[in-house]
């Protein structure tokens, strides 16, 4: 899995996410998260069109940011979320929490 940011403007920040948001995917990018939280945009985008996968383990990195940016009164939201992993966000019913944009065809 690979994590790219974009800064647009002074407020927001895109973090957009390329592969498997699985537990391999997900191990080794903590710093790049504490990265992203430390930013001084207020807002954050998580661009999730390339991801075709999502477990607890990106399940649980999403919350973790989201926690985090909350802490510092940053908002978030998931933009471009598609097949499983928008399956499994409205199971979980994240979207009560995150705001969670659908990838529009």
């Amino acid at each position: 899995m690979e994590l790219r940011q974009l800064e647009i403007g002074n407020d927001t920040l895109v973090l957009s996410i390329n592969g498997d948001m699985d537990a391999a995917g997900c191990q080794n990018i903590q710093s790049t998260i504490d990265d992203v939280i430390s930013k001084p945009q207020s807002h954050i985008d998580v661009d999730m069109e390339n991801v075709a996968f999502l477990d607890s383990s990106g399940i649980g990195a999403l919350v973790y940011l989201y926690k985090r940016l909350t802490e510092k009164q940053h908002s978030m939201q998931i933009k471009n979320a598609h097949g499983q992993p928008l399956s499994l966000l409205k199971l979980l019913r994240i979207e009560n929490a995150i705001p969670v944009n659908e990838h529009s065809d």
